[in-house]
């Protein structure tokens, strides 16, 4: 298994890739509102997209064996873990929605990234798992440092996120990233301290757990080809961001002004 490491170029390129992609989702914060639908905010995505001289990733991605991705990026509401297509279903009040956008500069990179978005005032249920996604994965960010273990990071989100009694999706996971959209290494969201690959100054790689509010089990949905979802039907939630190893620890790529504030235990979104 050969892991990158990447120049000093490319990280000031995927700094670039990595802040448009959060720009997209800064563009669309707005207008997630009850009565929107995800094809609405597929185009809304498209438009900023296509003003900031960015093109999707997603739209007509086609891993073997599989149809093309129809959309510009990917929106799962409630029990649909990862991969949901827009359609033209209007989102109602207490849904949780994840948007998750790549997107790849005119240089040729690629900035991946997703929020969780609540509509209209919420359940405590969604609020509560939303946040608590949230919170895994900067658990898991800030264990990054050129030294560490992949073991650490998904150890780190694993414990917190079954201390809160949520379950870790297994199938699915992070991934290296630059002008390749999914590179070695995989970034595991479960696992021990100490093991696993070793990370090493320039690394990038997207940090993204599924957690479920039920069971770990997921099962395709089966009518698209795309569709995941939760076995039990309970809510499951994601946040993905990239960072990039530095020598005395992490720098998250995607970043922009609209990005949500990390929890009050992380100090800065590189150190």
């Amino acid at each position: 298994m050969t892991i990158k490491i990447n120049s000093d170029e490319d990280i000031a390129q995927m700094r670039i890739a990595g802040r448009l992609a959060s720009e997209v989702l800064d563009y669309i914060t707005p207008h997630i509102q009850p009565g929107i639908t995800t094809k609405q905010i597929d185009m809304l995505c498209a438009e900023v997209m296509e003003k900031q001289g960015t093109k999707s990733a997603c739209l007509g991605y086609q891993p073997p064996g599989m149809t093309p991705y129809p959309a510009y990026v990917c929106t799962s509401v409630n029990h649909v873990v990862c991969h949901g297509i827009p359609n033209d279903k209007p989102l109602k009040k207490g849904d949780v929605v994840n948007v998750d956008v790549t997107i790849i500069t005119p240089e040729g990179y690629f900035g991946d990234n997703s929020r969780m978005f609540v509509i209209g005032e919420g359940t405590i249920a969604g609020k509560r798992l939303c946040q608590l996604t949230f919170e895994a994965m900067w658990h898991g960010i800030v264990q990054v440092k050129n030294g560490a273990h992949l073991g650490d990071i998904g150890h780190a989100i694993q414990k917190f996120a079954e201390g809160q009694g949520l379950s870790v999706v297994r199938e699915y996971c992070g991934h290296g990233i630059g002008k390749v959209f999914h590179d070695e290494p995989q970034v595991l969201h479960y696992g021990r301290p100490g093991t696993g690959v070793e990370l090493k100054t320039g690394m990038i790689f997207t940090i993204e757990p599924m957690l479920n509010l039920g069971k770990k089990d997921i099962k395709d949905l089966g009518n698209d080809g795309w569709t995941v979802i939760t076995k039990d039907h309970s809510l499951s939630a994601q946040w993905e961001v990239e960072v990039v190893v530095t020598d005395t620890g992490y720098e998250v790529l995607t970043w922009s002004e609209g990005s949500p504030t990390p929890p009050s235990f992380v100090t800065s979104i590189k150190c």
